[in-house]
């Protein structure tokens, strides 16, 4: 093994000691229950029951009122408008029948929200995005709560939805619990032409007619959107800590192989449970070395800085104790493997062909870089994911890959890495502690020193863009307010063309905030979720136009040079009113933003499971 990745692995284990052996004691006394009881629905009184049986059919009611076959919840983030999640509305169906044939009963548990980043982007119920992974872990808590269940199967594949999914299932951690992908749309406008023309429409080169042609192009038809954002990087970091099946990950929706793996999802549920002879607990297999896993995978792939939070809250559910330090010492000796749109031309689809993740956990565990001694859906051992899976003669069958990568200018080997480190650097400095992610941005980019242009909110940004007032100058904008507390962190990837546009004509352009952008940044010099937020009494609140900012990220700098003595003399900037947050259901999250943590912690509303006070 590697030794900053044996090291972090056993800094991560030493600090959470105590939640996780708590954690641990109680999935282990659910399981010893489980094990000694049978079905979990036997243990429900008859009308109780009953209820949960009603309205089965007559096959599954019986088997329901008997004691013998397990039981399945299947929750859902089905809906026909995110297209991600279109897929999802023959699964139910699907998974009832090869559960049944594999000696169990399923049932639709629950189904939890899905609500699309890209439609709400820079609109109002953006301010909900990150609000509603706390929300889906909720969901998925009250759907498996009704006591009827001996396993799960979870059916999600965009940004919080999997997460949230993760986190609520972390606190059913005794039960066996597969992820069931949905698969890539096909390829649809190439990315560059995507990123040109998006450049274009902000500098008013084009119309709104045009480029909602470019984009119904792009996004087109049912299955996820093709570019290396947070629901692909969600994607590969299920399938990395072994909760997909081994190659389920970018297999095309309404294809044979998706249905046999599909299927295959529904068997191994029943083949996991307390009561069988492979018992598999969630809660087990999300331990310490498959979060170090996830976190390495996420930076071979120059996934979403969206992980920075999700990772540090799916963590904490399973009583982990994870810190950006630790994201940072694995960034500087994992290479990055993969170029994937925003850091390269290439969609997953491309990925996909050129091995996916069987060539990418191949080269990392061969490398020393991935932990192999895990538990998975799959069974022990990550040396599982190697294996893609194939129908011969109407079979579903996995097969290792032993050629490497059909296309180098998607995915290369260790040996022969894009760069050698992981792309997503932390930043510290007077200004306090920000993720910079790095993958796309220019050597010459990485560093720059440039007077602040402050807005308190980013359609402010845009207005000074359109009207010219960025023009010809270099400036580190500075956009705050945009945390957790402030209005639930929204994504700012509007923000992306027009600064790109800028930097392209030659000007020097970073941007500095304390919310979110995921992997758009792109080749925009970014410190974002910066910690602690303007209205939590960060020093970003004290930031005035003029005032001068240095980003290294290089160095893993963010300072303002401003003398402190001037600092203590300013009062910080007054956050919006809160008047601001209402309309479009904003107002029904007042308690999410006086209880959310900060950006470093996850900006979860929970606190880790199993530590004390």
């Amino acid at each position: 093994m590697n030794g900053v990745v044996e090291e972090v692995t056993e800094r991560l284990r030493e600090r959470s000691r105590a939640s996780r052996t708590a954690y641990l004691d109680r999935l282990d006394a659910a399981a010893r229950e489980a094990r000694e009881r049978g079905p979990a629905r036997t243990a429900l009184p008859c009308a109780n029951l009953a209820h949960g049986f009603a309205a089965a059919g007559t096959r599954d009611k019986l088997a329901l009122r008997g004691a013998a076959k397990p039981g399945v919840a299947i929750v859902t983030s089905y809906n026909d408008m995110l297209s991600a999640h279109q897929p999802y509305a023959t699964y139910p169906e699907t998974l009832k029948a090869a559960v049944r044939a594999a000696g169990g009963v399923a049932q639709v548990a629950g189904g939890v929200p899905a609500m699309c980043d890209g439609v709400t982007q820079g609109r109002p119920g953006m301010e909900l995005s990150l609000f509603s992974r706390e929300v889906i872990a909720m969901s998925t808590a009250i759907a498996l709560a009704h006591e009827m269940f001996d396993a799960a199967l979870m059916l999600g594949v965009c940004d919080k939805i999997v997460p949230g999914l993760l986190i609520g299932a972390l606190h059913f951690g005794h039960l066996p619990t597969v992820f069931v992908p949905a698969g890539p749309m096909p390829s649809g406008l190439p990315n560059k032409v995507k990123a040109r023309t998006r450049q274009r429409y902000a500098e008013g080169l084009i119309g709104r007619d045009e480029m909602l042609d470019a984009e119904a192009r792009s996004y087109h038809s049912p299955g996820t959107c093709t570019f290396y954002g947070t629901a692909n990087s969600n994607q590969v970091l299920m399938e990395v800590m072994g909760l997909h099946l081994p190659g389920a990950t970018f297999v095309s929706p309404h294809s044979e192989l998706r249905t046999a793996l599909t299927e295959a999802a529904g068997a191994r549920a029943v083949e996991l449970v307390a009561h069988g002879s492979q018992y598999t607990p969630v809660g087990r297999i999300v331990d310490e070395k498959a979060i170090v896993n996830a976190v390495v995978a996420l930076l071979a792939t120059g996934g979403s800085t969206n992980h920075t939070l999700h990772l540090v809250a799916i963590a904490a559910a399973a009583g982990i104790e994870l810190l950006w330090d630790d994201i940072a010492a694995l960034s500087a000796v994992v290479p990055l493997l993969a170029r994937i749109y925003p850091n390269g031309a290439a969609d997953v689809n491309d990925f996909q062909r050129a091995g996916g993740v069987q060539v990418l956990v191949a080269e990392l565990l061969d490398a020393g870089l991935l932990h192999r001694d895990v538990l998975t859906v799959a069974g022990p051992g990550l040396d599982h994911y190697r294996c893609a899976p194939a129908l011969k003669d109407g079979r579903l069958v996995w097969e290792e890959r032993i050629r490497p990568s059909d296309d180098l200018d998607v995915l290369r080997p260790v040996s022969d890495p894009f760069r050698p480190d992981g792309g997503i650097h932390m930043l510290e400095g007077n200004l306090g502690r920000a993720v910079s992610k790095v993958s796309a941005v220019k050597p010459e980019h990485m560093v720059i020193e440039a007077p602040a242009v402050v807005f308190d909110d980013q359609a402010d940004l845009l207005r000074a863009f359109e009207g010219g007032e960025l023009d010809g100058r270099d400036f580190v904008a500075v956009v705050r307010f945009q945390g957790p507390s402030a209005n639930g962190m929204p994504e700012l990837h509007k923000l992306t063309p027009p600064l790109a546009a800028l930097l392209d004509r030659g000007q020097k352009v970073a941007i500095v905030t304390d919310g979110r952008m995921s992997g758009a940044s792109g080749k925009v010099p970014a410190a974002i979720h910066l910690s602690p937020e303007a209205a939590r009494g960060g020093p970003i609140a004290l930031v005035r136009d003029g005032d001068v900012i240095r980003l290294d990220s290089v160095r893993g700098t963010l300072t303002l040079l401003v003398p402190e003595e001037e600092l203590a003399r300013r009062a910080p900037a007054a956050p919006p009113s809160p008047a601001a947050r209402k309309g479009t259901g904003r107002e029904l999250f007042a308690a999410f933003h006086a209880a959310v943590g900060p950006a470093e912690r996850g900006a979860g509303i929970f606190a880790i499971n199993g530590a004390t006070g």
